[in-house]
């Protein structure tokens, strides 16, 4: 007989979930069994925690190693200027046990490291990456591909956010089988540059949220090989379909080498694309310069970021309708050089070219790069290099 754990204050707050037939009470009481562990307190983080909270996952684990300065609170909702100059994982405790002291919060104010990031993921069903930065990134990926965890993927960048699902176990690939490699440094745009639109976060954290409550009560279609991409400013979303796993990559992949997180593993991240299989599908800015008369140009971004510049000469087609036009793309003269602004995008469809068996290259660092290139005193003519508009 089914022993039910909903205690009647339970039952009434989590009333509107129990109504669907496909969550019920059993389904309410799994997601009570649940560990589900947010890496990062800020906006995505915020607003996943919160839903998560609301929804009555048992456990929530946060890991942060922040405190909260007044700059947070334009997305990170979690947080508020009563606690300016606290830890984030205490500040997000003591917001989330408002909101539901039916659940259970765990703080790990740390910034993960590979000593300590296996220990903290290994006791948690579902882990979902709210950071922002690129190191922290692949190391949270890797550990949840070890552990075969499955991890749900966000982020932001200005106005446009991404969301995925990655999961080694399930043979469903890994942040890695996209991204074989982080940039450089100096080339990634961050909040604290470019600044970030403050309720796109919030938007993509609650996708997160609710992606992860779809894993957990095994309903509906996970984001599993697609990547959800959301454009802020015209509020069109993009579905795409990604060829994972990939059989190059070094985590998941046909002949994996990456088994165990090292003491280096920072520094391993930057070196993890020369044994991708994707490195010679790249091209530096001083290649592009002095080829660029014989090469195809694709653009991959949004129709309002070419209105500033792009590069004269280039075909626009947005990322978002590369699988609709794999046709049209076939009957351009190579060689094809894709590229946006960071190079994120054009090394997402330089996947979906390598998986029509369209030969292409990207353009390494993208727009940020070529401009830097150019602003390091090369000649250019206006005819023949570019277009600022």
């Amino acid at each position: 007989m089914h022993v039910r754990t909903l205690s009647c204050e339970e039952q009434e707050r989590y009333s509107r979930h129990i109504l669907l037939p496909e969550v019920g009470v059993q389904g309410q009481e799994r997601l009570k069994r649940a560990r589900v562990l947010i890496i990062g307190a800020g906006g995505l983080g915020s607003s996943a925690a919160l839903y998560l909270a609301a929804a009555g996952v048992g456990t929530l684990g946060i890991a942060d190693g922040d405190v909260v300065e007044c700059s947070n609170l334009q997305r990170q909702i979690l947080h508020s200027t009563e606690t300016l100059g606290i830890s984030k994982v205490e500040s997000a405790r003591l917001r989330l046990r408002a909101l539901n002291p039916h659940v259970h919060i765990e703080t790990h104010p740390t910034y993960l490291s590979p000593a300590n990031v296996c220990d903290i993921l290994a006791t948690y069903d579902v882990v979902i990456d709210g950071t922002d930065n690129f190191a922290t990134r692949y190391l949270i990926n890797d550990a949840a591909g070890i552990l075969h965890k499955p991890l749900v993927h966000g982020s932001v960048s200005r106005y446009t956010g991404y969301v995925s699902i990655f999961d080694v176990g399930r043979q469903q690939g890994c942040y890695r089988c996209l991204y074989p490699a982080p940039p450089p440094l100096h080339l990634v745009p961050n909040c604290a540059d470019s600044g970030v639109l403050g309720v796109l976060p919030g938007l993509v954290g609650t996708l997160q949220a609710a992606e992860t409550l779809k894993l957990l009560l095994h309903l509906g279609t996970p984001l599993y090989r697609r990547l959800l991409v959301i454009d802020a400013l015209t509020m069109q979303c993009s579905t795409l379909t990604l060829p994972l796993p990939n059989p190059a990559c070094v985590l998941c992949g046909t002949h994996p080498s990456l088994l165990s997180l090292q003491e280096d593993h920072g520094s391993m991240c930057s070196r993890m694309l020369h044994n991708s299989g994707y490195s010679d599908a790249e091209i530096s800015v001083a290649e592009l310069y002095t080829t660029i008369r014989t090469v195809t140009l694709i653009d991959v971004r949004e129709a309002h970021e070419r209105e500033r510049f792009f590069i004269e000469g280039s075909i626009h087609i947005p990322l978002g309708e590369f699988s609709a036009r794999i046709a049209e793309i076939r009957t351009l003269s190579p060689p094809l050089v894709l590229y946006c602004q960071s190079g994120e995008r054009s090394s997402i469809a330089l996947s979906l070219m390598h998986d029509a068996n369209i030969p292409a290259k990207h353009l390494r660092g993208g727009l940020t790069a070529w401009q830097e290139y150019l602003r390091r005193g090369v000649s250019v003519s206006s005819s023949q290099q570019f277009s600022q508009q």
